[in-house]
């Protein structure tokens, strides 16, 4: 092992420690938290409602579809929104700023 060539637990720490890593850390969580916060009061909105409120929920909108079973579907399609969201945004906002980290970290090998 020479003097130049850190340990890969130095390098990760290094990373860790980077300013360019608290950005892409700043980045995902300035998105995720706010998302998953809203995710989880929309679904728990659905839980209490199909607890507490089941007359409104049981009420059919045509045919035989009530205003829970669209909740419910909406749950899923809402789930989908998310992730082709967060897929879309991580290509664009995160993937290169850990490229870059990563480019920093392939040099190094295992000791």
């Amino acid at each position: 092992m020479s003097a130049q060539q850190p340990t890969t637990s130095e390098a990760y720490q290094a990373v860790q420690s980077s300013e360019e890593f608290q950005t892409l850390r700043k980045k995902f969580r300035g998105f995720v938290f706010p998302v998953t916060a809203f995710f989880l009061v929309w679904y728990f909105l659905y839980v209490l409602l199909s607890i507490f409120a089941q007359d409104f929920m049981n009420r059919f909108l045509f045919g035989k579809i009530t205003i829970g079973l669209v909740f419910g579907f909406l749950q899923f399609l809402t789930t989908f929104a998310i992730t082709f969201i967060y897929a879309r945004w991580a290509n664009r906002e995160l993937d290169p700023l850990a490229d870059a980290i990563g480019s920093r970290l392939d040099g190094v090998k295992e000791h």
